[in-house]
C-alpha cells in the first residue's frame, strides 16, 4: 500500500539522519525552558512560522499565542471553547463535545487546525457535530494566525490557522524530571478531568508522555431549550455530555548535529450531539509522528526540518439507542521538509515541501455503501518558499506557493475526478518607526481547492439532520486579501489595531431554502432532513480588530480592552450565512505575590445580519467570567490552587456562529476548582 511504503521510506530517512550529518554544531540545550517557580512557559515563538518568530512581528500575520497560566485557565472541552473569546476568533458551537474555532467569520476547510505544525487529520471542517481530534488539556501552547497562512500550509489554511504545541518530541535534554498535572472539577456540567505531562532524559534521549481524561454529563442551561418554544424544555440540555481520554509517548535522539525522535498518540472520544435524535458520536484515532532537525545539511542552509505524521481516524455516529448509522474514516500521510537559510544578500528565509496522502469515506454502517460521502482518496504535493528582508526601517515579506490536488472518488460510485492548480503569494512590509511602534500592510493571493464532501457529498447527515448535495463541477476559490495593522510593542502601556478586506471568488458555500426531504432525498414537508446544496458566488469579507492592554505581565493592576468586527456578505446576494456577532470587553487583573485575581467581561451585540435562508436574530449578550489562583511551594513543588467562575451572570447565551443557535443555548453559570501541580 502507498500509504504504508511512504511510511517505511520516512522512518527509514529519519534513522539515517545521524550517519549523514556532521557533529561539529554546538550541543542541544540541556536547560528546560518550563519555569517551576512561576509555573509559566518562557516562550513565545511562534512555531508555525518559521521566519519573524518573534510575538512583536507578527504584524504582518496577526497572531495571539496562549500559554502558561493564561491558556490554563481558558481550557475548555472543546479547542472552540478554549478559543471562542480571543480576538477574531469565535466558535461553532455545537454542543460541549463538538466546537470549532472560527477565523474572521471563516470557518470549516478554510481553517487549518494543526498539530506540533503537522494537520490533525480529522473530518471536523466536514461538519459542525464533529469534534477536532486535538486534546488542549496537555498542550502547552496554542498559537493562532488570523488571515491567510496559506503559503505555509495549504489551501486549507486560507482563512487561518490554530497550531495546538505539546512538545511530544523532545528537542532539548533536560537536566532532571519536569512535569505538571491538574485535576478539576465543575458544577455546570459535573465535570471531573485530569491531565498530566512529563519531560524527562536517559543520556542523549528525550523522553516525554502526557495523557488526558475527561467526563462531563448534560449541562445545565439558565433558561428553555429553545427561545422561541417554552414547551422544548429546560434546566439541563439533552444529549450534552462528553467522556474524553487520551496518551501519548515521544522520544528523541539529541545530538550537536540535531535531533530525531518520534511519537505515538491514541485518542477516544465519546460524546453527544444535542440535537432533537440525541444521538451521540463514538470517536478513535491513532497517531504516528516522526520530527527531526538536522544543522548545516547543505552549503547555504542553516537548518533542515522534516515532520511525518501518520493518521488512523474513525468515528461512527449512532442513534439514541446506540444503533450504529454512519462509520466516517480518514487516513492520512503527511510530510513535510523545510531548509532554512541565513542571509542571502540580507535575505532570510526558509523554502519546503509538502506532500499529503488521503483516504475518506462516510459508508452506512449498515449496509457499507456511501452513505453521505463516497469513499475518495486524495493527493497532493506542494512547493513554498517565504523570504524577508530588513530594507532600511522596513522588514520587507515576501513568499509564493505552487500546490496540485487531486481528488478520486471510488470508480463504482461513477463519480469524475477533479485536479486542481492552485497558485498563492504574498507581499508585505512592517514599518518599525520607532522601537516601540511599528506599521504594516500586506497584500495575499490564495486559492482554495473544493473540499472531498463539497464536491461528492449525496445523502442525508444525522447528527445535522440534513441532506447534503454536493457539486463535482464547481471551482477552486481565489481569495484576495488587503490587511493593514498597526501596534505598539513596548512599554506597560500596549495597543494594535488591524482591519482587512477579502474578496472571494467562488466562494463555496452551503444554500438551503427550507425543503424538507426523506433519507432518500424524497421531498417531504413532515421528514426529518433539510436540503442543502454546495453552491459557489462571489463574497467579501471585512472588518477589523483592537486591542489595548496595561501592565499585563507585571505586579499590580492590569488593564485590557478590546473589540472585533467581521461581516461577511455574498455580492448582491445578501449576507454570508452563521457570522459572529460584534464583540467589545475588558479585562481586570491584580497580582500580588503569590496570588492572582481577575474578571474578564465580553459583550456580543446582536446579530440581526442574516443570509438570505436564516431566520433566527442572535439576541445580545454578556459573559462575566472571574478567576483566583494561589502558588506556593510544597518540597520540591509548585502548588497551584484555583478557582473560577464562568457566564457568572448565568446569561442565556447564543452563538450567532453556531447552526443550533435557536435550539442550543451555551452552558450557565459554571463554577470550577481545582489543583495544579509542577516540578
Amino acid at each position: 500500500m502507498v500509504f504504508q511504503r511512504t511510511l517505511i521510506t520516512s522512518a527509514v530517512l529519519a534513522l539515517l539522519t545521524p550517519v549523514l550529518t556532521p557533529a561539529s554544531q554546538a550541543y542541544a540545550q540541556t536547560s528546560s525552558t518550563s519555569d517551576s517557580a512561576s509555573g509559566t512557559i518562557n516562550t513565545v515563538t511562534v512555531t508555525s512560522n518559521p521566519i519573524s518568530s518573534d510575538e512583536n512581528m507578527q504584524v504582518l500575520t496577526p497572531a495571539k499565542i496562549l500559554s502558561g497560566p493564561e491558556l490554563r485557565a481558558k481550557i475548555g472541552t472543546s479547542l472552540g471553547d478554549t478559543l471562542g473569546a480571543e480576538l477574531g476568533v469565535s466558535a461553532s458551537g455545537f454542543g460541549a463535545g463538538a466546537s470549532r474555532p472560527i477565523i474572521r467569520g471563516l470557518e470549516g476547510p478554510r481553517v487549518k487546525i494543526l498539530q506540533n505544525g503537522m494537520g490533525v487529520a480529522d473530518v471536523s471542517s466536514l461538519s459542525n457535530d464533529h469534534a477536532v481530534a486535538s486534546e488542549s488539556a496537555t498542550a502547552q501552547q496554542i498559537e493562532v494566525l488570523r488571515g491567510p497562512a496559506a503559503l505555509l500550509y495549504g489551501s486549507g489554511a486560507i482563512g487561518g490557522l490554530v497550531n495546538v504545541i505539546d512538545n511530544r518530541i523532545p528537542t532539548i535534554l533536560n537536566k532532571k524530571m519536569t512535569g505538571e498535572g491538574e485535576v478539576r472539577f465543575g458544577s455546570v456540567n459535573s465535570e471531573k478531568s485530569l491531565s498530566f505531562s512529563l519531560d524527562g532524559s536517559s543520556g542523549v534521549i528525550g523522553l516525554h508522555a502526557d495523557g488526558a481524561s475527561r467526563e462531563t454529563g448534560n449541562y445545565k442551561i439558565p433558561g428553555n431549550i429553545s427561545l422561541s418554544d417554552p414547551a422544548s424544555g429546560s434546566g439541563r440540555v439533552p444529549s450534552s455530555f462528553t467522556r474524553e481520554s487520551s496518551l501519548a509517548l515521544g522520544a528523541s535522539v539529541i545530538q550537536p548535529w540535531g535531533y530525531v525522535g518520534a511519537a505515538v498518540q491514541t485518542l477516544n472520544d465519546h460524546y453527544g450531539i444535542p440535537t432533537a435524535e440525541r444521538s451521540f458520536i463514538d470517536l478513535k484515532q491513532n497517531r504516528l509522528d516522526i520530527d527531526g532537525l538536522l544543522n548545516s545539511p547543505l552549503s547555504g542552509f542553516d537548518t533542515l526540518k522534516y515532520k511525518f505524521s501518520a493518521t488512523d481516524y474513525k468515528h461512527t455516529e449512532k442513534a439514541e439507542d446506540g444503533t450504529p448509522v454512519t462509520d466516517f474514516k480518514n487516513q492520512m500521510l503527511e510530510s513535510r521538509i523545510l531548509l532554512s537559510h541565513p542571509s542571502w544578500a540580507g535575505w532570510q528565509g526558509s523554502w519546503g515541501l509538502q506532500t499529503e496522502q488521503v483516504k475518506f469515506s462516510a459508508l452506512s454502517a449498515t449496509t457499507g455503501r456511501a452513505d453521505t460521502v463516497p469513499s475518495t482518496k486524495s493527493n497532493s504535493v506542494a512547493l513554498f518558499f517565504v523570504e524577508q528582508k530588513q530594507i532600511a526601517d522596513v522588514m520587507a515579506s515576501t513568499g509564493m506557493r505552487f500546490e496540485n490536488v487531486k481528488r478520486t472518488p471510488d470508480a463504482s460510485t461513477g463519480l469524475k475526478a477533479r485536479e486542481f492548480n492552485l497558485f498563492s503569494a504574498s507581499v508585505g512590509g512592517l514599518w518599525q518607526f520607532d522601537k516601540s511602534y511599528g506599521a504594516g500592510l500586506s497584500l495575499s493571493w490564495a486559492q482554495r481547492a473544493p473540499a472531498t464532501e463539497e464536491l461528492y457529498s449525496a445523502g442525508p447527515h444525522e447528527s445535522t439532520a440534513t441532506f447534503d448535495i454536493g457539486n463535482a463541477d464547481i471551482k477552486k476559490e481565489a481569495s484576495r486579501n488587503l490587511e493593514f495593522s498597526i501596534q505598539k510593542t513596548h512599554g506597560l502601556l500596549r495597543w494594535k489595531i488591524n482591519a482587512f478586506l477579502n474578496k472571494v471568488n467562488n466562494y463555496i458555500y452551503g444554500h438551503t431554502n427550507g425543503i424538507k426531504v426523506d433519507e432518500a432525498g424524497i421531498p417531504d414537508a413532515d421528514a426529518e432532513f433539510t436540503l442543502r446544496n454546495w453552491s459557489q458566488a462571489s463574497a467579501t469579507i471585512r472588518g477589523g480588530e483592537a486591542e489595548i492592554s496595561y501592565n499585563l505581565l507585571g505586579e499590580g493592576w492590569s488593564g485590557r480592552a478590546f473589540a472585533d468586527y467581521s461581516r461577511g456578505s455574498l455580492d448582491n446576494m445578501g449576507n454570508l450565512p452563521l457570522q459572529p456577532a460584534t464583540r467589545t470587553g475588558f479585562d481586570i487583573g491584580y497580582r500580588t505575590g503569590a496570588w492572582r485575581a481577575g474578571v474578564d467581561v465580553l459583550h456580543a451585540l446582536r446579530q440581526d445580519r442574516l443570509a438570505s435562508f436564516e431566520g433566527f436574530v442572535t439576541p445580545a449578550y454578556t459573559k462575566v467570567d472571574t478567576s483566583l489562583t494561589y502558588t506556593h511551594p510544597y518540597q520540591n513543588m509548585q502548588l497551584t490552587w484555583f478557582l473560577m467562575a464562568k457566564n457568572l451572570l448565568n446569561q442565556d447565551i447564543r452563538l450567532s456562529t453556531s447552526v443550533l443557535k435557536e435550539t442550543l443555548p451555551q452552558p450557565g453559570r459554571n463554577v470550577l476548582a481545582g489543583l495544579r501541580v509542577s516540578f
